[in-house]
């Protein structure tokens, strides 16, 4: 079986979907049904930048969203490989997991761009900047990161955000909680800690605000059906009641992205293929936690049309 998954915050990059853009129209018109959706030209940033204008959370969550809808219309329009058809299951790290409801149609994709914006905006004004932060532990399990964020929060903010992959955990809480945590790295038989330039601290209890605004806007814009199950963040589980995936989505704002759970139980359930939209961040991941699966990451055209022969 076969799983299409979608990748998070941090893969955005200037120039993103350029190539695909000027091969194909049918993606040309995702970026522009995106840029109408949010009243904002935001294909021009990603062409363009400047990168500090991408990077900002508001921005970044929803252009890589659009570039991996792109890739796939792309796959399904231009190649005629759909989706439905040669995957069993999708799934995304965190905002990716919006990606992969848009995917398998849940959401449409001016729904899934106008709910990223919120989410990027929400997540960015819920903790003042400067007062929070998060950090990559590389060398570490969820034990022994669980551990050193219990240590170093000293009636702060310190929890595990992201569980990744067996080597790499991020934590995600009050600033001077996180820079502790790293001055405390070795005493916990953790390789290295290393400061994300990330500009809120996502995926932990401070994020509370944001799940409020989440909660209001999903109450408004349920999922609709689903094509294909989806592995959802906060569970690692399967999912196929859009009910139970509209509470996931916005308990996942202040949960734990279970990464690596997830691409474990996946594996567990049968699926043997991976395949990445729209980046290759996931796919090294995946191979640390499931390494007799296949991966195969689709970027450019030439990966897209190599897929398609390969079916």
């Amino acid at each position: 079986m076969r799983a299409f998954v979608f990748p998070g915050q941090g893969s955005q990059k200037v120039g993103m979907g350029v190539e695909l853009a000027e091969a194909s129209a049918v993606a040309r018109a995702v970026f522009e049904e995106v840029d109408e959706a949010l009243s904002h030209k935001l294909s021009a940033i990603m062409r363009e930048g400047p990168e500090d204008q991408l990077t900002l959370t508001e921005n970044a969550q929803p252009a890589i969203m659009a570039n991996a809808i792109a890739t796939l219309r792309v796959l399904e329009e231009d190649f005629g490989v759909k989706l439905a058809e040669v995957g069993d299951c999708v799934a995304g790290h965190s905002l990716g997991e919006y990606t992969a409801l848009c995917a398998v149609g849940a959401f449409d994709l001016a729904t899934t761009a106008r709910l990223l914006k919120l989410r990027g905006q929400a997540m960015q004004s819920a903790v003042p900047v400067g007062e929070g932060a998060m950090a990559a532990l590389l060398g570490a399990d969820i034990d022994t990161a669980t551990a050193l964020a219990a240590a170093a929060a000293q009636g702060q903010v310190c929890e595990v955000a992201n569980d990744n992959d067996p080597g790499q955990v991020v934590i995600s809480g009050h600033k001077g909680a996180i820079e502790r945590a790293i001055a405390m790295v070795k005493d916990h038989g953790i390789k290295r800690g290393v400061l994300l330039p990330v500009s809120a601290p996502f995926h932990c209890s401070l994020m509370q605000p944001a799940a409020d605004r989440m909660a209001e806007a999903l109450a408004e814009t349920s999922p609709g059906a689903l094509a294909l199950p989806l592995y959802a963040n906060v569970t690692a589980s399967k999912v196929t009641d859009p009910e139970e995936e509209r509470a996931l989505l916005v308990e996942q704002v202040t949960g734990r992205v279970r990464w690596r759970e997830s691409v474990a139980n996946m594996h567990a359930d049968g699926f043997a293929s991976f395949v990445e939209l729209g980046g290759k961040v996931l796919t090294p991941m995946i191979r640390k936690i499931a390494d007799e699966a296949e991966t195969a990451s689709l970027i450019a055209m030439e990966h897209l049309e190599a897929f398609a022969k390969s079916m």
